[in-house]
């Protein structure tokens, strides 16, 4: 401890000496420089000054609470160092004596700023490292840190010498609550990826409780730097452009692209990323988007390896049906959530084991498994007539799709026989043209924006007609609807197309009137026993468990981590 003597000064300890075999080399920053001539050995010289006059730093510098904290933690590290270099010390005798450690930079009274003062000024502390030649070859265990002078108005800067933050950091997810905290990572290109989110907190919170602590995060969006945080906003031009949005989706598609791609992309996100897990320190990272394996699995392979995080579970769940693109798989996570026995096989090419790959279904709002009341009842809730059967139009979040095309042909073609629920989302342009529309065939239209409510949407159907997204499709199985898909993205939802058509619970089409004309056979008396056959085998496609059976397997990751499979693993290699 530095003591305070009767001219103000302090009084500053003398310096702690061992010997530091080669190839070590002097380690020197800014105005301060040192040498030795012990044998030709090396030395390392970590100084700190002081100031003398309080009053002077406080009179023309103004701190900035950035430099602060650097600061701070040069001078935690020098006392860490000090330390690791005492209880090495204790296992070796110094031989020769070295010289000091020469530091330039002088004390300026009228500045306000005190440097680092050389060795035998007694004014600054200082540290020499260095060891006897019989010491070659021995194995040295010891503690570093290091500091440089925090300076006050004069020309001088406080650099932050030791490399990582030593404020206390508690295990992962220890907040002081006890709760264990999973970090589910999406992105918002379409709205399947924060459903499929949604869907799991919801599910954890009703069957877990209070126990665990659930994030969302669009971690490309709000985690990286710019260009890649705007990738998410040009999804939507993409896949008005159809052409675009497959060049761009099979051009991604082969490894030997996209993971050269994916590990280029660290080098520009890398910093980002680990700065996020440390500011929401997880005890499980999920995905649910396919470009959040690649670079998330990099860099917390790289902080558990190098001890920075503790050893946590990282699993990824699926939000395709079928079509899968390869980005969804990488054989470093600790578990894979499938919904089909599709995405399984994919998986199994993509080089995950069989132990790796869970297949529970696609995860749904758990509202979803909740019972109904009756149609009629439901219709009667919503302001729907009780009498007339319901076709619902589900454009997405978008409303994306030729929604109001379809509706006119349903009304020339079906008119009073049917009535029509059009879902708009945030197309305020198609809720408003349709609000205004009136058909003189006697159809009931009923156009609403974006719903929170679109399962009691879907209990008062008796039909649906939608793009063949698989969130849309999977709620519509629970439901036990007839689904008539109108529209696709490129690539990524066409296999979901003959995954409807095959299982033989609806049919594809995208002209509107000849939309108009299924929708005439379905409802038509003579097909009726046809039509309850295929609800039944919607109904019986149905997964309304399976968020549930995830969320269970992920609360049982978030507990120990696996040292066989995912990013844990490396720390058993380490070791």
């Amino acid at each position: 401890m530095l003591e305070s003597r009767s001219d103000g000064a302090m009084e500053v300890p003398p310096p702690v000496v061992v010997r530091l075999p080669p190839p070590t080399t002097l380690l020197t920053h800014g105005s301060s420089s040192g040498s030795s001539d012990g044998g030709g050995w090396p030395g390392l010289g970590i100084g700190s000054g002081h100031q003398r006059q309080r009053q002077r730093i406080t009179a023309g510098w103004k701190p900035q609470p950035q430099k602060l904290r650097r600061q701070a933690r040069s001078v935690v590290g020098a006392s860490a160092g000090v330390a690791g270099v005492a209880a090495a010390a204790a296992s070796q005798q110094p031989q020769a004596s070295l010289d000091s450690f020469a530091a330039r930079g002088r004390a300026e009274g009228r500045s306000g700023m005190q440097g680092c003062r050389g060795a035998g000024s007694g004014d600054a502390p200082r540290l020499t490292l260095g060891l006897p030649e019989s010491a070659r070859g021995l194995a040295l265990c010891m503690g570093g840190g290091g500091g440089a002078f925090f300076g006050g108005v004069g020309a001088s800067k406080a650099i932050s010498l030791w490399p990582f933050s030593l404020r206390g950091r508690k295990p992962a997810g220890d907040d002081g609550s006890g709760k264990k905290r999973v970090l589910i990572m999406m992105s918002n290109t379409g709205g399947g990826h924060r459903a499929s989110a949604e869907a799991l907190k919801q599910a954890f919170t009703e069957k877990h409780g209070k126990d665990y602590e659930i994030l969302i995060e669009d971690m490309w969006m709000d985690h990286t730097p710019p260009p890649f945080c705007d990738m998410p906003k040009s999804y939507s031009f993409l896949v008005q452009h159809s052409f675009l949005w497959w060049a761009s989706y099979v051009v991604m598609q082969p490894k030997w692209v996209h993971v050269p791609y994916l590990r280029a992309a660290h080098a520009f996100i890398g910093k980002a990323i680990g700065e996020a897990f440390d500011r929401f320190n997880p005890d499980l990272v999920v995905s649910v988007h396919p470009m959040m394996q690649h670079v998330p699995l990099q860099v917390l392979r790289s902080r558990i390896q190098s001890k920075l995080m503790q050893p946590i579970n990282f699993a990824t769940v699926v939000t395709d049906f079928t079509t899968c693109h390869n980005t969804w798989f990488h054989a470093g996570v600790t578990r894979c959530f499938v919904p089909t026995d599709f995405c399984r096989e994919l998986g199994r090419a993509n080089g995950l084991s069989s132990e790796q790959l869970v297949q529970h279904g696609l995860p749904i709002r758990p509202v979803f498994s909740k019972p109904l009341p009756p149609k009629p009842r439901i219709k009667a809730r919503l302001g729907l007539p009780k009498n007339v059967p319901a076709v619902l139009l589900v454009g997405g979040g978008e409303g994306m799709g030729k929604l109001e095309d379809t509706v006119d042909e349903m009304a020339g073609t079906l008119g009073g026989k049917v009535q029509a629920v059009v879902i708009c989302g945030r197309n305020k342009q198609l809720l408003q043209r349709l609000q205004s529309k009136r058909y003189e065939s006697g159809m009931h239209v009923t156009p609403v924006g974006f719903v929170n409510n679109i399962h009691e949407y879907m209990g008062a159907a008796d039909a649906i007609i939608t793009k063949a997204g698989p969130g849309t499709i999977a709620e519509a199985l629970i439901a036990g609807l007839p689904i008539l898909l109108n529209g696709n993205v490129p690539c990524q939802e066409e296999g979901n197309i003959p995954f409807v058509v095959d299982n033989k619970v609806g049919a594809f089409e995208t002209r509107p009137k000849r939309i108009a004309r299924i929708l005439d056979q379905w409802l038509d008396p003579s097909f009726a026993t046809e039509f309850a056959q295929m609800a039944a085998r919607s109904k019986a496609l149905g997964r309304p468990e399976a968020v549930y059976k995830i969320v269970d397997d992920l609360a049982s990751l978030a507990q120990v981590p696996d040292y066989k499979h995912g990013p844990a693993s490396v720390r058993l290699l380490a070791t």
